[in-house]
């Protein structure tokens, strides 16, 4: 019996530690990413978000940001930049207006928008809207550019 108890604290722990490890890091500042994205040579994701109320961001983030294939492919080739526009959330006032600059820079125009970007932030893939079949598409997209 003890050691039973052992054992499913253990997987318990395991379980606790793989859903930590699943976890994405997004930054909200292009300047840093951009920075350490020449440091390490990766390209930058940005994802252009509704956060609060896109139907169509929440699916992005829970069929393809929160699996592990598409976490593990982020952290040795991505750095992430989350651009969030929330209709209830309340953004730092610096945050939105970068936020804003970004949005007309790159002419968004609908939510989710995904653009992975260079080093040097030169554009080699922009998808509008929800993009269908997971981690495996968007991971086959951002190859595809990095060979840009």
């Amino acid at each position: 019996m003890f050691m039973k108890k052992i054992v499913l604290s253990l997987l318990g722990c395991c379980l606790a530690f793989q859903m930590q490890a699943a976890e994405l890091t997004w930054t909200t500042s292009l300047p840093e990413a951009s920075a350490k994205a020449k440091k390490e040579n990766k390209l930058i994701l940005l994802n252009f978000t509704g956060s609060d109320w896109c139907v169509w961001c929440k699916k992005l983030d829970a069929d393809v940001f929160s699996k592990k294939e598409f976490v593990d492919y982020a952290a040795k080739n991505l750095v992430l930049v989350e651009l969030d526009f929330p209709a209830a959330k309340k953004l730092p006032a610096d945050l939105a207006t970068a936020n804003n600059a970004l949005k007309d820079k790159y002419s968004i125009e609908g939510y989710p928008t995904l653009i992975a970007l260079k080093p040097d932030n030169t554009v080699v893939w922009k998808q509008v809207g929800y993009l269908e079949g997971g981690p495996k598409i968007v991971i086959g997209k951002l190859d595809a550019a990095r060979k840009k």
